[in-house]
């Protein structure tokens, strides 16, 4: 009874990011860029094949049917 039954899972650790490697959030439809790393509040992010999309408060507010009628963003 001294054997462990569990196994812990080590995670690769992350190279630390400096400012220069830091992503830039844009919107997928008119390219707009954020002023931070991450959305502003106003703005949506969808979720579509997998992948994270952000939206800018102009297209989102433009589309907001199609949003809410949950059609991918190739539809718009």
């Amino acid at each position: 009874m001294d054997e462990e039954t569990y196994h812990r899972i080590q995670r690769p650790q992350r190279p630390a990011q400096n400012e220069s490697d830091a992503a830039v959030v844009t919107c997928a439809l008119c390219g707009t860029s954020a002023d931070g790393d991450t959305a502003p509040p106003t703005w949506i992010c969808s979720v579509e094949n997998s992948r994270r999309q952000y939206f800018c408060e102009e297209c989102a507010r433009t589309n907001i049917r199609a949003i809410e009628s949950r059609l991918d963003s190739a539809w718009w």
